[in-house]
C-alpha cells in the first residue's frame, strides 16, 4: 500500500492520504467566509471607534453614532484636545509602558521557572506545589484579604510595584509552562546536560529556554495584554495621579469627564474646559490610542502563540 502511494506521488497524482485530507471547494469556501466574518467582527469595532473619534461633537449629539464620516462631519478636535493634554496623557501612557514591559519580563521569568521545576519528575515536592498552584484557579482569597495583605502587610499601596507584582504570576500560565516543558523537553536532553556537569541554572537558561519560544511568546502575550488593559489595580491602590496608568485614566474619564480638568491651562476655568471639550469623541480617541498599540503587537507573536496554546494536544 505504501509503495502504491509513493508511486502515485511520484507520478504526479495525489496520494490516497492527500485525497482523504483534501477539503471540498464548497467547504473551503464556507470556511473562508466564516473566518472573514470573524476577522471583520474583530476589526470593525476598532474602525468604528476611530470614525467616532474624528466625528464632530455636534453631529454626534444630534445624529448619534454613525459608521461613516464626510468632510462636513469630520473633526480633529478630539485629537487636538488630547494634544493640549499631552503631558497628562503621555505621563499615563509612560506608566502603562513601564508596567507592561517590566511586568511581562518579570512574569515570564517567574512563570517559566515555576513551570520548569514542576515539570521535573525527580522533584520531591512536585505534587504538593502543583496542588498549591492549582487551588487559586478554583478559589480566591477575596478582595478584602488581598487589599489588607498588599497595603497593610506588604505596604505596596500607591507604588509602581502594586501595578506589577499581583499580576506577574497566574496559575493558568504556570500550568501552560509546566505542560509545555513536560511534553516538549526530552528527559534525555536534561540528563545529558547533567552528565556534562551543567548546573540546573545552566540547563534552564542555556538549553531549555532557547527551545521554548512558543511558550515564552504565549505567556508574554497573555501578560502584556493583562498589564496593558489593567485599570483595576490603579483604581484600588493608586492615589497619586503620576502613577495612574492610561487605562485607569480612561476609566476615570468614562465615569467623570472632569478628570482631564484637574490640570487646567492658564486663563481657563474648569467649566470653560468642560464646555469646550468634545466629550464623546475624546472618549473614543483615548480608547483608540489604548487599543492600537497592543493590537499591533499580536501579529508578531501569532505563530508562537498558536503553538503555545496547542501544547499537550494529541498529535497525529
Amino acid at each position: 500500500m505504501a509503495e502504491k502511494i509513493k508511486k502515485k506521488s511520484k507520478s504526479g497524482q495525489p496520494s490516497e492520504a492527500m485525497q482523504l485530507n483534501r477539503i471540498k471547494p464548497v467547504t473551503n469556501f464556507f470556511f473562508n467566509l466564516l473566518f472573514t466574518i470573524l476577522a471583520l467582527a474583530c476589526l470593525l469595532p476598532i474602525v468604528f471607534i476611530f470614525i467616532i473619534s474624528i466625528t464632530d461633537e455636534n453631529v454626534i449629539r444630534t445624529q448619534g453614532y454613525q459608521f461613516y464620516v464626510t468632510a462636513k462631519t469630520a473633526s480633529t478636535k478630539a485629537y487636538e484636545y488630547l494634544w493640549t493634554q499631552r503631558q497628562t496623557i503621555l505621563g499615563a501612557m509612560w506608566v502603562s509602558v513601564k508596567v507592561t514591559a517590566i511586568g511581562t519580563v518579570l512574569g515570564v521569568i517567574l512563570t517559566t521557572l515555576m513551570g520548569y521545576v514542576l515539570s521535573r519528575k525527580e522533584y520531591r515536592l512536585r505534587g504538593f506545589y502543583t496542588m498549591l498552584i492549582f487551588i487559586p484557579m478554583i478559589f480566591g482569597g477575596g478582595l478584602a484579604a488581598s487589599y489588607v495583605v498588599n497595603t497593610q502587610i506588604l505596604h505596596l499601596g500607591n507604588t509602581l510595584a502594586i501595578l506589577i507584582l499581583p499580576l506577574a504570576v497566574s496559575s493558568f500560565n504556570v500550568v501552560i509552562a509546566r505542560t509545555f516543558f513536560q511534553s516538549t523537553i526530552p528527559d534525555s536532553v536534561i540528563e545529558s546536560a547533567k552528565l556534562d556537569g551543567a548546573s540546573q541554572w545552566s540547563i534552564f537558561f542555556k538549553i531549555v529556554l532557547p527551545i521554548s519560544k512558543p511558550v515564552l511568546a504565549t505567556i508574554a502575550l497573555f501578560l502584556a495584554f493583562g498589564y496593558w488593559n489593567d485599570w483595576y489595580q490603579s483604581m484600588l491602590y493608586i492615589k497619586d495621579q503620576d502613577l495612574q496608568s492610561l487605562q485607569a485614566m480612561l476609566n476615570s474619564m468614562q465615569k467623570n469627564l472632569e478628570y482631564l480638568t484637574k490640570n487646567p491651562t492658564a486663563g481657563m476655568t474648569s467649566s470653560d474646559m468642560i464646555r469646550m471639550m468634545p466629550q464623546e469623541s475624546v472618549r473614543m480617541a483615548i480608547a483608540f490610542v489604548v487599543a492600537v498599540p497592543i493590537a499591533c503587537v499580536y501579529p508578531f507573536f501569532q505563530k508562537y502563540f498558536i503553538s503555545g496554546l496547542t501544547v499537550g494536544a494529541v498529535k497525529g
